[in-house]
């Protein structure tokens, strides 16, 4: 009985360990803002579009086309990127209505605006 019960839970290892079951997508943008080359040296024209307006349940992309790092940092705390390097992305999905003013928290200068519509 003991060797069964252990062949089992071997099996049910191995099982698992070899799950290739997909893991959730990331979900497809719906729009993308770039962070421009030379964004920090820039105001309201750091993030392009800039105001972006979109819809509830759209993802938005940023992407970072400088070579410095930045962040995409909302005023009200509704998303935070933390820092996306040159050449990295960070996607936000807006579950609600809203205009929603941001910055790059390294570079607070750099601001924008998304209107969810």
């Amino acid at each position: 009985m003991m060797i069964r019960t252990s062949l089992m839970i071997f099996a049910l290892a191995i099982l698992i360990a070899c799950d290739d079951s997909p893991s959730a997508p990331s979900p497809t943008p719906s729009a993308t803002v770039s962070i421009v080359s030379g964004a920090s040296l820039l105001t309201t024209t750091a993030f392009s579009p800039n105001p972006l307006t979109t819809t509830v349940g759209s993802t938005i992309r940023w992407t970072n086309n400088d070579n410095l790092a930045h962040t995409s940092t909302a005023t009200g705390g509704a998303w935070n990127s933390g820092t996306i390097q040159p050449g990295g992305q960070f996607n936000f999905t807006f579950q609600s209505a809203g205009t929603f003013a941001y910055q790059c928290t390294i570079h607070p200068g750099m601001v924008a605006t998304v209107i969810v519509q």
